[in-house]
């Protein structure tokens, strides 16, 4: 099982950015994917995620809605992280990551299994 981030990269306060994990080794129609972030210094963080199914709400951290959409394309086998408006606050590693389907869509990083390995987003002020 593979989860590989990529697309992370430097950008100006106020752009955009996208990033994708493509997802690889297994079938995950049953699961989450999420995207985590670790600024330095600092605790990794749910930012968002999305049923591979596309069942049910997206969820989002309060500090990225309506800024960030999780999305997915099934038959590429990829997931989306669209960043708008990016804030230097947003500066971080960010991470994809898989967790078994459950009723809530969950922001703890211990229910996800699979991690991707990170790709670097630094906003300049």
């Amino acid at each position: 099982v593979q989860l590989q981030a990529y697309g992370g990269g430097l950008v100006q306060a106020g752009g955009s950015l996208r990033l994708t994990c493509a997802v690889s080794g297994r079938t995950f129609s049953n699961y989450i994917m999420g995207w985590f972030r670790q600024a330095p210094g600092k605790e990794r963080e749910f930012v968002g995620a999305v049923r591979w199914s596309g069942v049910g709400p997206t969820r989002y951290a309060d500090s990225v809605k309506g800024r960030f959409t999780v999305s997915r394309d099934n038959a590429r086998n990829m997931v989306y992280l669209q960043m708008n408006s990016l804030k230097p606050e947003d500066t971080a590693v960010y991470y994809c990551a898989a967790a078994a389907a459950k009723v809530v869509i969950p922001d703890r990083e211990g229910a996800y299994s699979y991690w991707g390995q990170g790709t670097k987003v630094t906003v300049s002020s």
